[in-house]
């Protein structure tokens, strides 16, 4: 996955206007984290990142505007592990994801193009989700 492409405010604020919601502050920056950082971050790792940056943003503001996001396709909820959800910039080919169990990094893993042509017939697919779990590349190092 390409994680150098930057989206400018300017871009960001037309795909909000594109999906009908409303352009605010708070959301530009929730959407920015997650478009642009590529981290899959947790809402509270998002409400940290963001408080730095505006002190006076409310937890329940990122929650909300992370709910907005997923309704209106633009961010993704991950569920990778139980009772925390991550997020995900939707906007990009379909892709898995890889969870190292040591540092709890997630990391975009790439699919084959092929993927959802082979699926059984009558059934449409809107959305695939591909999970692997284990130890990755830096946390082996370590272990070496």
């Amino acid at each position: 996955m390409d994680k150098s492409m930057k989206y400018s405010d300017r871009q960001l604020t037309e795909m909000l206007s594109s999906a009908g919601v409303r352009t605010s502050l708070h959301r530009l920056a929730v959407l920015s984290a997650i478009a642009n950082d590529r981290c899959h971050p947790s809402a509270d790792n998002l409400y940290r990142s963001i408080s730095e940056l505006y002190p006076g943003v409310s937890r329940t503001t990122v929650y909300n505007s992370l709910n907005i996001l997923v309704e209106a396709g633009l961010v993704k909820e991950l569920k990778l592990e139980r009772g925390v959800s991550h997020f995900d910039f939707m906007l990009q080919p379909p892709h898995g994801h890889f969870m190292c169990d040591h540092c709890g990094r997630i990391y975009d893993m790439g699919l084959p193009p092929s993927l959802a042509d082979n699926t059984e017939p009558g059934f449409r697919i809107d959305s695939i989700d591909l999970n692997f779990r284990g130890i990755c590349p830096d946390c082996l190092a370590k272990q070496q």
